[in-house]
């Protein structure tokens, strides 16, 4: 079985991560979307949280799924028994970062590769932080995050004013 991981914080999960999923899931026979524990990125969902808010937008996914990972993403792929790391490119310049990450990785562990994929035209200027950004000034963030998201994301700026 060739799985694959998708690591990332999703703090939230956007449209764009999720077309970088649905594209990984036609390629593997398994992609688990890993989410980073990511304490020094100070996230505002928990890490229980965004792992809950990607299994609801993973569910109707059969060879898809969410787990949490803290540590090193080489251990992860290890224990998991992946073959591939997917990271999502929107710019030239997440690529270079992506790619010292990527040389890195190998350097730690060669026993799986990294594939970079695009998404759509329409999620390239999409970032989680700009969605929160949106969100924070009370904007319209119905087109860059499921609807579940929209929902939470709304219930927990509300939290944090209060």
């Amino acid at each position: 079985m060739r799985t694959a991981i998708y690591p990332g914080s999703f703090d939230p999960l956007t449209n764009g991560h999720l077309d970088v999923i649905e594209r990984a899931a036609k390629l593997f026979d398994r992609v688990i979307v890993a989410v980073a524990k990511s304490d020094s990125k100070n996230p505002l969902f928990t890490l229980e949280e965004r792992v809950e808010l990607v299994q609801g937008a993973v569910r109707r996914m059969k060879n898809v799924s969410a787990d949490s990972f803290d540590g090193l993403l080489v251990d992860y792929v290890k224990k998991c028994k992946a073959k591939a790391v997917v990271r999502g490119l929107r710019a030239v310049s997440d690529f270079e970062f992506e790619f010292q990450l990527a040389l890195m990785n190998r350097k730690l562990n060669d026993q799986f590769e990294t594939i970079f994929m695009m998404p759509k035209d329409t999620y390239t200027f999409l970032s989680s932080r700009i969605v929160k950004e949106i969100a924070r000034l009370g904007g319209d963030v119905r087109a860059f995050v499921p609807v579940h998201v929209r929902r939470e994301l709304g219930r927990k700026l509300k939290e944090t004013a209060a």
